[in-house]
């Protein structure tokens, strides 16, 4: 689920910026408006990065290999990490320094209603596209703030298209007054310093993207609502006595490993233990299905703090 209304949004992303990005172009050719061009290179960036989401998407569906028995669904990931720093390097730098340089020496704009009218056009395609992406976004969010979905999303796609389409937004808006107030004015200043702070906006954007994103790379564990449902599907099969330790890990963001201790009774035989760990394992998939990847050690329990039991004593006397 959580794949295909990522894929929507970016697709609704793509072509909303696509066109942005060419009747922007064509107004800062027109005008001359620094703002415009920042924005213009802003919207390309905006572009290739739905590219790259769309491109992770489609490799992280390769199937498991020698070198990556656990599969490619963490490449979206890495894809969504290059996405942050497009926006900071492309959209975010390119808009400081062009932005500095129209200080340096500010024009005013001629044609003034031609970058207006794209402004005002780009705000309501954008409008759009964000729209898109809450609707999608909005079966996963859940109870949770927009905020706090973002993250603990697993999902790069929907955070990151929410946040270039906001960004996108507020940037337009920057445009616009500058613009507005340079041709009100005839100082071009206001152009220069919109162009800076639409810069300054992205960079930040792209600031928090990596640090989310960053997170995912490094490997999430499961959540809280997870975490307790998995626990109590192992409990809650007959023979599984209590949990020694376990540990979760995302593989990618619709499929999560999940790795235990169990303690059985010691009396139990070999093939009891098989069918209560085969039984545990389908109560954790029941639970949760996105825990694919399950592994499962049977251990007799014993307070850590008595002397070991007399076969392990054995056992490490005789290596």
């Amino acid at each position: 689920m959580s794949e295909s209304a990522g894929r929507k949004a970016v697709l609704a992303a793509f072509f909303a910026n696509l066109a942005i990005a060419i009747t922007k172009f064509f107004a800062a050719f027109i005008s001359g408006s620094a703002a415009m061009l920042a924005e213009a290179v802003h919207s390309v960036a905006d572009t290739l990065n739905q590219l790259l989401l769309l491109a992770g998407a489609k490799r992280a569906k390769k199937a498991p290999d020698k070198d990556h028995p656990f599969g490619y669904g963490r490449v979206r990931y890495l894809y969504a990490f290059v996405v942050a720093v497009v926006l900071f390097s492309v959209g975010g730098v390119f808009s400081i320094f062009e932005g500095i340089s129209k200080f340096r020496e500010p024009h005013t704009i001629e044609m003034w209603w031609i970058p207006i009218v794209v402004l005002v056009v780009a705000i309501i395609i954008e409008s759009f596209s964000i729209r898109v992406a809450i609707r999608e976004s909005r079966p996963l969010k859940g109870d949770k703030s927009w905020w706090e979905f973002v993250k603990t999303s697993k999902s790069p796609e929907l955070p990151v298209v929410l946040f270039e389409d906001a960004a996108a937004l507020v940037g337009l808006v920057f445009a616009l007054f500058g613009v507005g107030l340079t041709v009100i004015t005839g100082n071009g200043l206001f152009d220069a310093v919109a162009t800076i702070l639409i810069g300054l906006l992205l960079i930040v954007v792209a600031m928090v993207l990596v640090i989310e994103v960053s997170s995912l790379l490094v490997g999430e564990g499961a959540n809280e609502k997870d975490l307790s449902a998995i626990e109590a599907a192992f409990l809650n099969t007959r023979g599984v006595d209590r949990i020694i330790h376990m540990k979760t890990l995302y593989m990618g963001p619709d499929e999560m490993m999940v790795g235990a201790k169990i303690s059985i009774s010691a009396e139990k035989k070999v093939r009891e233990v098989a069918a209560i760990i085969n039984v545990a394992e389908a109560k954790v998939r029941s639970a949760v299905p996105h825990a694919k990847t399950i592994y499962v050690e049977p251990d007799v329990w014993r307070d850590p703090t008595e002397i070991p039991l007399t076969e392990e004593i054995v056992l490490l006397s005789s290596d």
